[in-house]
């Protein structure tokens, strides 16, 4: 294999297939990028076996690709990116020489770098599942955004460390939880088909960095009971599905309301972020003291000392004290998109909803925590 290529096109595209591999994976082959170069175009995958990138590049006037010879390469990761980036030439030239010793070249400088087999690399089936459907990029930035974060990040019960995305009836429910908080999102979908899915986190983490920044409108979602395939362009990025069934989680989230409050989410943010340096045995825990004369967030730690401060919001309902974990209520609030938020109490020491009064199609559950001063 000979070929050669523009710097900035092929260092773009190792970037991008890059962060699907694990530098710490079993399997020597997968801590490698295979490159395939045929006809008028060069193929390059990177994986760790749960997660799989691959980009196509067609060759072009901008990018400068001559193939001068069909073949495949397979090289460390970290190794070729290094090469890309520190080549002393806006084109770069890769000739594989002999076996798995590959020459890259630029004016000056030469790396002769022992490789992989490609024979090695596992066979990755990057063909697309017959239940497919568009959905736009913006739409599915938010689903990220306002779910994502609520996922478990302990593996205790790996089902809830995804998103689960379930269709039905033209309404597609997006909802993430670890059992203490969780995050839903509703929208209205048109699609033939239903599914039920759980997404890995970390697979919408990569979604979001390497195919929303792209700059296209609309991304192509395609599933089967396996996987679960995003497209945009030249790249594809597929994921293996989380097993287990995810929890009900709607039986959850109450219906009646016997306190609101309204308040600035800005200014809820700040005064929870003042607060975040008290802790007591590592929690970040508040609580809240709601009445008629005025609503108080305050924060105690033996170790540290006492915060309060009087919060300038809306409170109507009887009297109620209660405590949360000041990290999820942030973390909630940040991920709203609304100058006035509404939290929703249906009393003490039931969980509580955090929404934004003008999009229904978002709410965030928090769990009370239990106090004794």
């Amino acid at each position: 294999m000979k070929l050669s290529i523009a710097r900035n096109e092929l260092n773009d595209a190792l970037q991008t297939v890059s962060s699907a591999i694990s530098p710490n994976s079993p399997q020597q082959a997968l801590k490698g990028i295979l490159l395939e170069a045929a006809d008028s175009s060069i193929v390059i995958t990177g994986s760790d076996a749960d997660i799989s990138i691959r980009k196509t590049i067609p060759a072009t006037e901008d990018n400068r690709l001559q193939i001068e010879s069909e073949g495949s390469i397979l090289i460390d990761s970290s190794w070729m990116t290094q090469i890309c980036r520190k080549i002393d030439s806006d084109t770069i030239t890769i000739d594989n020489i002999d076996g798995t010793l590959t020459l890259f070249s630029g004016k000056s400088a030469e790396f002769r770098i022992n490789g992989m087999n490609p024979a090695d690399y596992p066979n990755i089936d990057f063909s697309e599942p017959a239940s497919s459907m568009t959905i736009r990029s913006d739409v599915l930035a938010q689903i990220i955004d306002q779910t994502k974060f609520a996922a478990s990040v302990k593996e205790t019960r790996p089902v809830l460390t995804g998103v689960n995305f379930r269709l039905s009836a033209g309404t597609l429910i997006c909802t993430g939880t670890d059992s203490y908080r969780l995050a839903k999102k509703t929208i209205p979908f048109s699609s033939d088909s239903d599914f039920n899915i759980t997404i890995p986190g970390k697979t919408l983490d990569k979604v979001k960095s390497n195919l929303l920044s792209a700059g296209s409108e609309e991304i192509r979602f395609a599933i089967d009971t396996r996987k679960a395939q995003f497209r945009i362009e030249n790249v594809i990025l597929q994921s293996r599905l989380l097993d287990g069934i995810y929890p009900d989680t709607d039986r959850l989230i109450p219906t009646e309301f016997a306190h609101t409050l309204k308040i600035n989410r800005t200014d809820l943010i700040r005064a929870l972020d003042r607060s975040m340096f008290m802790k007591s045995d590592n929690m970040i825990i508040n609580r809240l003291d709601c009445s008629e004369n005025g609503v108080k967030l305050s924060n105690r730690s033996q170790e540290v000392g006492e915060f309060d401060e009087d919060l300038f919001c809306s409170f109507t309902g009887a009297d109620l004290c209660i405590s949360f974990s000041a990290n999820y209520l942030a973390d909630a609030a940040k991920s709203l998109q609304c100058d006035e938020i509404e939290l929703r109490f249906p009393g003490p020491m039931k969980p509580f909803l955090l929404v934004d009064p003008q999009d229904e199609t978002v709410l965030h559950l928090v769990l009370p925590v239990r106090t004794y001063n």
